[in-house]
């Protein structure tokens, strides 16, 4: 693809779209602050022009909408100035985060292909089992989180685990869903022919099923490792953790610390990103490897 094409179906969409954001942002930066200015400057006993309410609408110490700027220096002074093992660091946090992450969204990937390949070979347990994988995620999150936390803790067991058993819970439906689809996805012919060969179901699922799901799971994993770092940080905040990006958010919301939770969003968005370019990645890969064309 030529420079110019590039940048005219590609980058410049992507730019408008930036822009407009920033400038409703800023827009809504001063709406939402400046009543905070007003009202001081009518306790003060003085009246503040527009030239004067402007910039300090941008400056708050503990804005209702913070400015990017104010966000950019948080992240700036929460990441390259201070150590990674202080625990004013956003990366230490990302961290705590991330290892819960992780540990769900392995569990959930194994406990989901699992379940996929046993209601796929067996008409008893999609019957039985589906529909209640299915009504498990009707439950809301920020409901289920607070017992698992206290029932795990009430047996001694805390850290690490309860907050992965979280993740696990949100990732495991996006990789049963996709697995099912995806070992299903062979046509009748496919599988007319494997048995035309005397192939036993363990060489049909190696040979045809399991590949044909690769493009499925790869898509589900994707879904899956987003909603992972999202239960971690449900998993952090009933548990007033101190560490982690759930805690960083729950810290900035008792003590009216706009910028830090808004840092630590931006964090925990970044950190997402990471995670499925990774995942993006890794499917990228394995689908080269099995001769797929991009």
């Amino acid at each position: 693809m030529e420079k110019p094409q590039l940048f005219r179906d590609r980058i410049f969409p992507v730019l408008v779209v930036v822009l407009a954001i920033l400038l409703i942002w800023h827009v809504f930066v001063f709406v939402l602050n400046a009543p905070f200015e007003r009202d001081q400057a009518a306790r003060a006993g003085t009246t503040i022009t527009f030239s004067e309410l402007l910039p300090k609408t941008f400056n708050q110490e503990r804005p209702v909408l913070p400015a990017p700027h104010q966000i950019v220096a948080e992240l700036w002074d929460t990441t390259v100035n201070k150590p990674i093992t202080s625990k004013r660091s956003l990366f230490y946090h990302a961290w705590i985060t991330l290892s819960a992450t992780l540990a769900g969204f392995g569990i959930g990937t194994v406990l989901g292909i699992l379940l996929a390949i046993g209601i796929v070979h067996n008409r008893a347990i999609d019957r039985s089992l589906m529909p209640w994988v299915i009504a498990s995620q009707t439950v809301p999150i920020i409901a289920i989180a607070p017992m698992v936390i206290v029932v795990l803790n009430s047996i001694g067991i805390s850290g690490l685990l309860p907050k992965a058993l979280i993740s696990t819970y949100l990732s495991f439906f996006p990789v049963v869903v996709g697995m099912v689809k995806g070992l299903r996805s062979p046509e009748m012919m496919h599988l007319d022919l494997m048995r035309t060969y005397n192939a036993s179901r363990a060489q049909v699922f190696w040979k045809l099923r399991w590949p044909a799901s690769m493009p499925y799971l790869f898509t589900s994993l994707k879904v899956a490792i987003a909603i992972s770092l999202v239960g971690a940080i449900v998993g952090e905040l009933p548990t007033g953790a101190v560490a982690g990006l759930g805690a960083r958010l729950l810290s900035g919301s008792y003590y009216g610390q706009t910028v830090q939770i808004w840092a630590a969003l931006f964090m925990a968005a970044a950190l997402a990103a990471v995670l499925v370019g990774i995942v993006g990645a890794a499917h990228t890969m394995v689908l080269k490897r099995m001769g797929v064309k991009p």
